[in-house]
């Protein structure tokens, strides 16, 4: 123990001293005993001091050598410690010496901890750098579509020329930025599945096929990991958007059917019991694309029955529409007829029938058309009332007088027997109605005009204007004043003649007889012997019997109007204008009774 504490020097010269002096004095014992002499062994001493020397040149070279690696292997460690804390970005690390003192392998140990510590660093901050870069490198092969992708870590490559804190929170930043990115993406997808499902639900197809053919990784049977690239994200924006346009042609399709149904329906009078198997396919008239998410709601098979039931109803319609179409001409027609209106032309009726065997016209715009026919018919006819009430009084006032007029002109009018005082009665009451007849005439004449001045077209009654029959009426009831005014002033001048001339004037009465005679009071005038024919002519034909005026001038204007078409009056006033050469029994004949409106 001792020894192992005594100086280097001191050990060599103790070592001299015993061991190299004890061995020179063996050898000086030797070469007295040989007899070597000085020369030899001076010779041999400085060998041996030359190879000692040798000796401690060599160990001391070695020695410097060592040392020089120390040197090194210390500066070294200092440069690795200080290019490491700037590849970590470390200002400092806690533990290492800020002052190094002792020896140089005292030194060594000193800082052979920190440095340790560095390097410990160094490899976690290589697997963070390597694991984030990984997940990187990863989402980006999922974004870009990559279907195989080798994230063993050892295919990282990290950058060992920056390894600080900064250089990782940026790497570290972009991922959470790339899984931010990978999330929506998802979402997007989740999304585009579910959207694709509903649509394929309300269309009654398979979601899983159409999804499979966008991608087979997005059916979640495959087990593969969900592509979210861009064309996969496109190919399902496409995809919806052809479901949402199939969604929106069906529901068009839908809407068309719906309304046809409705329309079919109403038209037909369908009770409601028949319209609850497609109430709904109506139900989806009001709804917009947006608004429909039932499953099941817009398949082929609804389309295709609504189509059915639309076919159907069509020709159950075309069987029915002439039974409407002809109610509601009917109806026209009797609109029409009660108020002597002008009827719709057969002609023209006819066509349209024809036009509706052939299906060259919408039944619903023509039953639209009828009805507003019918509604304008309606609404003239209201607008006539109180015109062809007044043409009534006129029409029973003439019939009255016609009456009258017979019962004047019979000579057992006051004669005792059965109903004498009734007709006695009537009688009374006619003459009180044919006195209002003038002015009845003429309110009515003011009242059609006016009518007409606000409906711009002339007011027809049997298809003959009302006011030329008022007029003509006028005309002809003031010419029979005057006819009978005349016969008054004859009659008066053969009292006044001479004796002479009884005879003569005893023929006449006789031949008055002889017409009072044929004359009943439910009759007219059927023979005349007149003194002027234009004047016996208009006796009979309006005196007489004033109530065939206006039935007369409605069938002879009626006539005209079918055969020429023309000028109405003019060829109504030329038909029943006095003409010397006319037969006043032709005339009766062809107008043998009243006309009833």
């Amino acid at each position: 123990m001792g020894s192992s504490r005594t100086p280097i020097g001191i050990r060599s010269s103790a070592l001299l001293e015993t061991s190299c002096g004890y061995l020179l004095q063996e050898l000086q014992m030797i070469w007295d005993e040989v007899g070597e002499d000085e020369f030899e062994r001076e010779k041999v001493l400085v060998d041996i001091e030359q190879e000692c020397l040798d000796v401690y040149r060599r160990k001391v070279d070695n020695a410097n050598i060592s040392r020089a690696r120390l040197h090194q292997d210390l500066a070294d460690s200092e440069a690795e410690f200080t290019r490491l804390l700037l590849l970590l970005d470390e200002r400092s690390l806690l533990g290492r010496p800020e002052k190094m003192t002792g020896t140089l392998k005292e030194q060594l140990e000193s800082i052979a901890p920190a440095l340790r510590e560095m390097r410990i660093r160094k490899e976690e901050r290589v697997k963070q750098f390597r694991s984030v870069q990984g997940q990187i490198q990863k989402i980006f092969a999922e974004i870009a579509g990559q279907s195989e992708y080798n994230d063993s870590s050892s295919n990282v490559l990290v950058n060992g020329n920056d390894l600080s804190q900064k250089k990782l929170d940026e790497y570290q930043n972009e991922l959470q930025r790339l899984q931010n990115e990978k999330i929506e993406r998802l979402q997007k997808v989740a999304n585009y599945i579910n959207m694709i499902r509903s649509l394929a639900a309300m269309l009654g197809t398979d979601s899983s096929l159409i999804i499979t053919k966008v991608h087979p990784s997005l059916n979640e049977l495959s087990g593969l990991s969900k592509n979210i690239s861009d064309s996969i994200l496109e190919k399902l924006g496409s995809t919806v958007q052809s479901l949402e346009a199939d969604k929106k042609t069906r529901l068009e399709k839908l809407h068309q059917l719906g309304k046809a149904l409705t329309n079919l329906w109403n038209l037909m009078d369908t009770p409601q019991k028949g319209r609850v198997r497609f109430s709904n396919v109506t139900a989806l008239i009001s709804l917009s694309s947006e608004d429909i998410f039932t499953p099941g709601s817009l398949t082929m098979d609804i389309i295709h029955q609504a189509e059915t039931e639309v076919r159907r109803l069509d020709q159950l319609k075309a069987s029915k529409m002439k039974e409407l179409f002809l109610r509601k001409q009917i109806d026209l027609e009797e609109i029409c007829k009660r108020s002597h209106m002008e009827l719709p032309s057969r002609l023209e009726m006819e066509n349209i029938m024809k036009l509706m065997n052939s299906g060259e016209i919408d039944h619903a715009d023509l039953l639209t058309s009828m009805d507003k026919q019918i509604s304008q018919a309606q609404e003239e006819a209201s607008s006539r009332k109180a015109i062809m009430e007044k043409v009534e009084k006129w029409i029973l006032a003439c019939d009255e007088e016609r009456w009258l007029e017979e019962y004047s002109m019979d000579n057992n009018r006051y004669s005792v027997s059965r109903g004498a005082h009734k007709n006695l009665r009537r009688a009374e009451r006619a003459r009180v109605m044919v006195n209002k007849i003038p002015a009845l005439v003429d309110m009515l004449i003011a009242k059609t005009k006016s009518w007409e001045e606000e409906r711009k077209k002339p007011f027809l009654y049997d298809e003959v204007p009302l006011l030329a029959m008022l007029e003509e009426y006028n005309l002809l009831r003031k010419e029979r004043d005057e006819e009978k005014q005349r016969q008054r002033e004859k009659k008066k001048v053969q009292n006044q003649a001479p004796v002479g001339q009884e005879n003569l004037f005893v023929l006449r009465p006789s031949t008055s007889s002889k017409r009072l005679s044929d004359r009943s009071l439910n009759g007219g005038f059927n023979n005349a012997t007149p003194v002027n024919r234009k004047s016996s002519l208009g006796i009979q034909q309006l005196g007489s019997t004033p109530i065939n005026i206006p039935h007369q001038s409605i069938s002879l204007l009626k006539e005209a109007k079918k055969e020429h078409h023309t000028k109405i009056l003019s060829r109504s006033r030329s038909r029943f204008a006095f003409h010397p050469g006319d037969d006043s029994d032709s005339v009766v004949s062809a107008f043998p009774g009243p006309f009833s409106p």
